[in-house]
Formats: C-alpha cells, sequence, structure tokens
C-alpha cells in the first residue's frame, strides 16, 4: 500500500511564498503521474499541478508562473514551490500519484493566505 505525506503547509501573508511536500513510502518512478489538488473552503478539489513520470509538467490557468512543481527521485519527495500567493490560493492541498489504475492520496495540508 502506497503512502503520500504531505507537509509544508501553514500561514502565510498574500504576496509569500512556501513550499509543500510529497513524501512517497515507494519509488516515485513507478507511478505515471503524481501532482497537486486544492480543495479551497466550500468548494470541490480542483487539479493544479502535475508532473509525469518523465518529466512533463502541466500548471492550472490560476497558478501558472506563480507556482512550479519539482520532485527528487533519490528521496521519493515531489514538491509544489509556490510564489505570489493570494488569498485565493488558500485550501486543502493533497497530493496524488498515478498507478496503473489506482489513484492514491495523501492526507492533505492546511495552506492559508492572510491578506
Amino acid at each position: 500500500q502506497v503512502q503520500l505525506v504531505e507537509s509544508g503547509g501553514g500561514l502565510v501573508q498574500a504576496g509569500g511564498s512556501l513550499r509543500l511536500s510529497c513524501a512517497s513510502s515507494g519509488a516515485i518512478l513507478r507511478f505515471s503521474t503524481m501532482g497537486w489538488y486544492c480543495q479551497p473552503p466550500g468548494k470541490q478539489r480542483e487539479s493544479v499541478a502535475t508532473i509525469t513520470r518523465v518529466g512533463n509538467t502541466n500548471f492550472a490557468d490560476s497558478v501558472k508562473g506563480r507556482f512550479t512543481i519539482s520532485r527528487d527521485v533519490l528521496k521519493n519527495t515531489v514538491y509544489l514551490q509556490m510564489d505570489d500567493l493570494k488569498p485565493e490560493d488558500t485550501a486543502v492541498y493533497y497530493c496524488y500519484a498515478d498507478e496503473s489504475w489506482v489513484r492514491h492520496w495523501g492526507q492533505g495540508t492546511q495552506l492559508t493566505v492572510s491578506s
């Protein structure tokens, strides 16, 4: 059973930066895709950023130019670097990993951006 553990959330002022980490219990190259979703208060979960096994990345329009997704295959960890944060980025951020037809999820980490 794959375990994904997020960390790095917290409270930050608008315009600030934060980096989320997602540590996998297994080798991350076994996953076809990994990425991050966010769930703002009272809203549905939505995709933020993805990174494929070969390293291709994709971002939601709302975060392009502000967020970066990267990985360290030796540490089995995926990162979400978030810059120029806005209050509307406030959400619970979830890491996920796709393995065949299974999507594994982390438990989520809260990001709160104050204005």
